[in-house]
């Protein structure tokens, strides 16, 4: 129990009270169970009536206040280095700037408190109450939030470097721009939290639960965030060099379990399953895309253009890419992306510098149909020849004129390309010819 001659010392005033304490360094301190209400005074001056006691720069380095009880002190700049807190009631506090270093807040209930650029390194903060309190920019490196709940709080920019916050309930929270690098997350709840720009570099998150939160250039760089739930995460440009991420659930909890191994795709992947609109263009893109290739300079690009037209004429998606526009040296990423959402292509081969970067990384990668086409006179470019080893590149088709191309554009390009693509189909689902060894003894 508290000591009340300690307690009137401390009722004469801060000043007071802290040359009491350098004078008496060695003397236990002990107000536990006190309620400050009944023994500190009110702060007078202060008008806002937004704190009652101003406890403001006292030195309550290690002081038993457990179970003590107090509402809307104030600690702003206060040394509580060493002091114990547990179970202490202190709602609506103010410990801004506060050293608390060393120490323990566990079970303590501090919600709607204020704990910004306040000193928590290395403190106990286990199963403690946190509720809507500000950490911004907060100093809780090393500390145990194990059990604690940080629900609605705003921990944005603070230090929360090999942190321990496993099983710590994190929800509808603001962690933008926080560190919490190396820091022990395990079976967390961070559900509905902003985390743009939160740096868990080498974090472990493995079996939390990150449903609906928003990762805006989430750093998690060496991370683990195996078997975790990532259901309705909003992901954009993160950092996953190293990652573990596996078996992540992305899936309601009321729907069977739906894992996938990367973040960024589940997130995609759900949508398809969901959306009946991204299905639909995801298989008209499969039925009718044709990718175009070929140079659009002014002498190519009316042929092009004439391709283009007759395929929309044909009910078929033409797909074109703008070489000539290009300043990226890596565009063939693109190409192959195309490439790979088309049912064939078509590629015209007539300028000696037209599409042997763009073929050559392609095909020889996509079983589809490659329809070469080549105005007469011209020849192909000098590697081409290595192409034509591949079943699925047609011959090239000769043409005079961009009339002539059009009139034989059905049977001399179309319906050879459904023929070899039936052809390809086919190669696909024969059974392996296989021999038993005595065949050979």
């Amino acid at each position: 129990m508290a000591n009340q001659e300690q307690l009137e010392i401390l009722k004469k005033g801060i000043g007071e009270w802290n040359e009491w304490r350098k004078n008496n360094p060695e003397i236990y301190l002990d107000l536990s169970y006190a309620n400050l209400k009944d023994y500190l005074f009110v702060d007078s001056s202060n008008q806002s009536g937004m704190y009652g006691i101003n406890l403001k720069g006292v030195n309550l380095q290690g002081v038993d206040l457990s179970n003590a009880q107090g509402w809307k002190c104030n600690f702003e700049n206060a040394n509580l280095c060493d002091t114990i807190f547990c179970g202490a009631s202190f709602a609506q506090s103010n410990f801004e700037n506060a050293n608390l270093s060393k120490s323990n807040l566990s079970n303590g209930m501090f919600g709607k408190s204020s704990f910004k650029t306040a000193n928590l390194s290395s403190a106990n903060l286990s199963s403690a109450n946190f509720f809507n309190v500000e950490f911004i920019q907060a100093i809780l490196n090393n500390a145990n939030l194990s059990y604690a709940n940080l629900e609605r709080s705003n921990l944005m920019y603070g230090n929360f470097v090999n942190a321990d916050l496993s099983n710590a309930k994190i929800i509808d929270a603001n962690l933008a721009n926080a560190d919490f690098s190396n820091a022990i997350l395990k079976e967390a709840f961070l559900s509905y939290s902003d985390l743009t720009e939160t740096n868990f570099r080498g974090a472990d998150l493995s079996g939390s639960d990150l449903t609906v939160t928003s990762c805006v250039q989430t750093i998690f760089e060496n991370a683990n965030i195996n078997n975790s739930r990532i259901y309705g995460a909003s992901v954009w440009n993160l950092k996953t060099e190293g990652l573990k991420q596996n078996n992540l659930i992305f899936s309601r909890r009321t729907e069977a379990e739906l894992m996938v191994d990367d973040i960024e795709v589940a997130q995609f992947i759900y949508l398809i399953l969901n959306n009946n609109k991204i299905r639909n263009v995801l298989g008209t893109i499969a039925n009718k895309g044709v990718l175009i290739l070929g140079r659009f300079t002014s002498e190519r690009k009316k042929i092009l253009d004439a391709i283009r037209d007759k395929l929309r004429h044909l009910g078929y998606l033409p797909m074109m890419f703008d070489f000539e526009k290009v300043s990226s040296k890596d565009f063939t990423e693109t190409i192959k992306i195309l490439a790979g959402m088309s049912r064939f292509v078509i590629a015209d081969i007539s300028n000696p510098s037209s599409s042997p970067l763009e073929l050559q990384a392609t095909l020889p990668d996509y079983k589809i149909p490659f329809v070469p086409i080549i105005e007469a006179g011209q020849h192909p470019f000098a590697m081409f020849k290595d192409l034509t080893v591949y079943p699925w590149c047609l011959d090239v088709i000769q043409y005079d004129s961009e009339e002539s191309l059009i009139r034989g554009f059905q049977k001399g390009i179309i319906d050879r390309a459904i023929e070899a693509e039936k052809r390809i189909l086919e190669g696909k689902t024969n059974s392996i010819s296989t021999k038993n060894i005595n065949e050979f003894l």
